[in-house]
């Protein structure tokens, strides 16, 4: 527990045999339980979570981000959840930083603003996070500015329903938690771009407009 809340971290993994083993490695001591969605991987990822004490939902396929996290939410039994990725990008020591907000009564959601401390963080991936912060802050009527983090830290009670099956899901969260009145801000968290990470695609720009438009 932290500081009297439990807490449960959702991690969802796709082929990530070579890095989730340092991630949940550095699991925080006071993390509740640890809960790895392997999203239909092909290599060893379900084994080596489950070595570290994971619980380990396996996927017959891969469905993407918004359906493993869906399935990790039906079990999580803590009274905040965090979302993170696999990939080592996050570091889970910094886990703290997200819940510290929430504990103090100051959130119910937070999300980790990304500062990159290892490589160069892609000009795609710059300009995507721009437009979509940008209209997500317009429609929300707060200015959040990295609104696509994975990196983030939400009470039960305003964790929505989930219907996005990939990387919109992040957008589909935060509008649908704001509209369920989550008080949101945004910390600070290191963040590396050193490593190979899933790429944003095109058809993932169609759903996120999509999302924005129906949620």
């Amino acid at each position: 527990m932290f500081k009297g809340f439990g807490i449960s971290v959702i991690i969802p993994a796709y082929n990530e045999e070579r890095r989730i083993g340092e991630v949940l490695k550095n699991m925080p001591n006071f993390v509740d339980e640890i809960i790895v969605i392997d999203d239909g991987s092909t290599d060893k990822t379900s084994e080596i979570a489950k070595a570290f004490g994971a619980k380990v939902i396996r996927l017959d396929k891969n469905l993407g981000k918004g359906a493993a996290l869906r399935e990790g939410i039906k079990i999580a039994k803590g009274d905040v959840i965090v979302f993170m990725d696999a990939d080592g990008q996050h570091d889970p020591k910094e886990i703290s930083k997200l819940l510290e907000p929430i504990v103090e009564g100051r959130a119910d959601f937070v999300i980790g603003k990304r500062i990159v401390t290892k490589g160069e963080r892609p000009l795609i991936r710059k300009l995507s996070n721009l437009i979509t912060s940008t209209l997500i802050s317009l429609k929300l009527g707060e200015n959040i500015e990295d609104t696509q983090s994975g990196f983030r830290a939400i009470r039960k009670d305003f964790v929505p329903k989930i219907e996005s099956n990939r990387y919109e899901v992040e957008t589909e969260v935060l509008i649908k938690a704001k509209k369920l009145g989550a008080r949101i801000i945004e910390v600070p968290i290191s963040t590396r771009y050193d490593l190979e990470t899933g790429h944003f695609r095109f058809v993932d720009i169609i759903r996120f407009l999509k999302v924005l438009i129906r949620s």
